[in-house]
């Protein structure tokens, strides 16, 4: 039995997660995952967008401005990646130019801060890698970057030190409302509380609608993205967005908070939530509509391609409160782009609300997010030197790439909301986000997991559920032989 149960490990659970962590109240987070962040919220551009492109008077609108103007303290406050990079929306000819004009005028509406209109020969200045014959652009320098998944392990791990309990690989089939609480029925078994609250991103709008009368539907809708490693001198210092379509906003070529260079993504809307895959043809097209952008883009640095899956409501707007009717439930449903520029807001918002109605009252003491040490790669020789004679672990490169270490790692195991999984280290520590994409650290990161974890090495995975990396030790393969011999 919990006070409260949060459906959903994505930024906008772990967020709310730890906004009522603030309050007098078991929380409990149930994610259907192997991890937080295993579903959109690892699988996206990671831009902080400016609040332009949303539709006045929407909630889109109301809480991705909000968001993005708390974006830089909300990093700050858990230790998370946050770069005020900016961002473009070109135009290639004068229709296009109506388009940005109009823009400007939804962002101003909005509440956009410092945004205009910028000329060819600005743009060349800014960016020389754009196009040359851009016509004009609008210019939004309030937009932003972090990395989303290093975000929700961040906001995870705060929540996780004020109480709340997170529980993976749990999938919930069934949500009743029972003597005034709710029965949760998972793969797991079924829990109780008082206090619902749906974040579960693809599935919100199922499980809306097994609590309202009023039914509410979701298009999964894939975006599929390359990604190219990172220079010593970035590309492109803004992301660059073409004029947006009905489906989004369009392909883009964005740096990433690590340097990288991201381009993509497609929109295709599926049958499958869980179809990851990637397409060639559709990469493809997300080619070519990105050498409008970038005419010497070359594809001879890709270290990988992958693919995310948007909770696209019917609605075209997100869906964030109370579910009428239905007393202690509340919801986020329909939580697509720019959702991540809009989780400080919503989980604020919704928090809030939660507290006035049920009464919670707030902790006495809340503690502060735990602190990481610098990472490895960012730090000065001397800087280097100090803690490697504090902790001699530093000085094992693990991951030769990203320049992560074996100290590192396994405190990235050890974190309030650790990794149990080769891609649970990859998304805290970075370790196998390089070059070689994994080639040469995963061993070692499987051998780190099961010592601190007292696996079998047989049992370590990569995502969780039967994605197990070894079969058999080299001395069991060797004991089966000889008894096979024996017979």
């Amino acid at each position: 039995m919990k006070k409260v149960i949060v459906i959903g490990g994505g930024v906008v659970g772990c967020a709310l997660a730890r906004q009522l962590s603030r309050y007098e109240a078991d929380i409990l987070v149930l994610e259907g995952g192997e991890d937080v962040a295993s579903g959109a919220s690892k699988a996206n551009s990671g831009i902080v967008h400016a609040g332009f492109d949303a539709k006045p008077g929407t909630m889109k609108a109301l809480t991705n401005v909000e968001g993005a103007k708390m974006y830089e303290a909300f990093c700050r406050e858990v230790d998370a990646p946050y770069v005020r990079s900016g961002a473009m929306v070109l135009a290639f000819d004068e229709k296009q130019r109506a388009v940005l004009e109009k823009l400007l005028r939804q962002g101003e509406e909005n509440g956009v801060e410092e945004q205009r209109i910028i000329e060819r020969e600005e743009i060349l200045r800014l960016e020389p890698n754009v196009n040359p014959d851009v016509v004009c652009a609008l210019l939004e320098p309030t937009s932003g970057l972090t990395s989303p998944y290093e975000l929700t392990c961040a906001l995870a791990d705060h929540a996780a030190v004020n109480g709340a309990q997170f529980q993976m690989e749990t999938m919930v089939e069934k949500v009743v409302p029972e003597n005034g609480g709710f029965r949760v029925v998972t793969n797991k078994g079924d829990y109780l509380c008082d206090i619902l609250v749906n974040c579960a991103g693809v599935n919100s709008a199922a499980l809306h609608n097994q609590l309202s009368e009023s039914k509410m539907t979701i298009i999964p809708r894939k975006g599929e993205y390359y990604l190219l490693d990172h220079q010593a001198e970035p590309f492109f210092q803004r992301t660059m967005f073409q004029c947006p379509s009905k489906m989004g906003k369009g392909v883009l070529v964005s740096p990433t908070a690590h340097g990288n260079t991201l381009l993509g993504p497609s929109a295709e809307d599926v049958d499958d939530s869980m179809d990851l895959g990637t397409n060639a043809d559709i990469l493809a097209k997300v080619r070519d509509a990105a050498r409008l952008t970038w005419p010497g883009m070359t594809l001879r640095t890709v270290i990988t391609t992958f693919a995310g899956i948007r909770a696209h409501g019917t609605n075209d707007d997100f869906v964030i409160g109370a579910v009428e009717g239905v007393p202690g439930a509340y919801e986020t449903v329909g939580i697509e782009s720019p959702g991540l520029s809009a989780a400080p807001s919503i989980a604020k918002r919704l928090g809030e609300q939660i507290v006035r109605e049920q009464g919670l009252n707030e902790k006495s003491e809340w503690k502060p997010a735990p602190r990481r040490e610098k990472p490895f790669y960012a730090m000065t020789l001397e800087e280097r030197a100090d803690v490697v004679r504090k902790n001699p672990e530093y000085g094992a490169l693990v991951c030769r790439c990203e320049q992560v270490t074996e100290a590192e790692i396994r405190a990235a195991i050890r974190r309030p909301v650790g990794a149990r999984t080769i891609d649970g280290v990859k998304c805290r520590t970075r370790a196998g986000m390089g070059r070689c994409q994994g080639g040469f650290c995963s061993p070692r990161v499987l051998e780190i997991l099961a010592e601190e974890l007292h696996l079998d090495p047989t049992e370590v995975t990569k995502c969780g559920g039967e994605s197990h990396v070894l079969v058999s030790t080299i001395a069991q393969a060797l004991q089966k032989g000889g008894n096979h011999n024996a017979q």
